[in-house]
């Protein structure tokens, strides 16, 4: 018998060990905290029609403690897709941030950018960014709102400019992919998290929620456009990247970024 309850013990405790979402502490000394709370000055700006570096009327700000994406300053949005990247690339990691949306939507742009924004990650190096490139070949975990009452609008959805994933063991044919989340109301604040383990999988949760499961990110497909044909390597594993906020014409704020790195 105590060889046997012995046996069990260290299976439960193997199993426990291995969960992603139930192995990661949050004491602030297993994490690095990617946000100060007070500049972008760890951060680098790449803005569709504009050099890297070139933080096109203030659309990144922070106030009050929180990253906002604001188009107070802009007359029209004119397919300005912009990201804020952390100024380090990561492998394997559990990304933590809060994000929720505003009020603001440029009319100008694209309908199904409305309550919707993402953070990218395994992408590109921003200075790789052509001047005239969309979005940057990269991986994103989507972000969505309640759009029209009554019709479900998940998030923690996973997106592909320029790269593919592979879902329940087989290439995954679509650009996006929704999670099993619930829908949010555009100005709650929604608790998300990121596992990467390097190019093998991936998790997203939302709320604490595991809500998206797949694998083997790699450059390949459509979406992003007027790369630099060096950079997109179709079929390349991603096994790390820069990760990126992003702007697409919807407010949005973000708060309480940090990461811990994984083995």
């Amino acid at each position: 018998m105590k060889k046997s309850s012995s046996l069990i013990c260290l299976c439960i405790l193997f199993v426990i060990g291995c969960r992603p979402d139930s192995s990661q502490s949050d004491s602030n000394d297993d994490w690095q905290i990617l946000f100060n709370g007070k500049d972008l000055d760890d951060w680098v700006v790449k803005i569709h029609h504009h050099e890297v570096g070139d933080n096109y009327a203030n659309t990144f700000r922070v106030v009050d403690g929180i990253i906002q994406v604001n188009y107070d300053d802009h007359d029209t949005f004119d397919n300005r897709y912009g990201h804020l990247f952390y100024k380090e690339p990561f492998s394997s990691y559990h990304l933590k941030f809060q994000y929720r949306f505003t009020d603001q939507w440029m009319e100008d742009a694209p309908s199904y950018t409305y309550r919707n924004s993402g953070i990218m990650f395994h992408s590109q190096d921003p200075n790789t960014i052509l001047k005239e490139q969309d979005w940057p070949i990269s991986v994103e975990y989507q972000m969505l709102a309640r759009e029209v009452d009554g019709v479900a609008r998940p998030t923690g959805n996973m997106c592909s400019p320029g790269t593919e994933i592979f879902y329940e063991g087989k290439l995954y044919p679509g650009h996006c992919l929704n999670s099993s989340s619930p829908t949010f109301e555009w100005d709650e604040w929604v608790k998300a998290d990121l596992i990467v383990y390097g190019d093998s999988l991936i998790i997203h949760m939302v709320n604490g929620d595991t809500v998206l499961r797949y694998s083997k990110p790699h450059i390949g497909g459509e979406v992003a456009n007027r790369y630099d044909p060096y950079v997109k390597i179709d079929g390349k594993a991603l096994t790390s990247g820069y990760i990126g906020l992003q702007a697409e014409g919807q407010g949005v704020e973000f708060k309480e970024i940090k990461l811990q790195k994984l083995d």
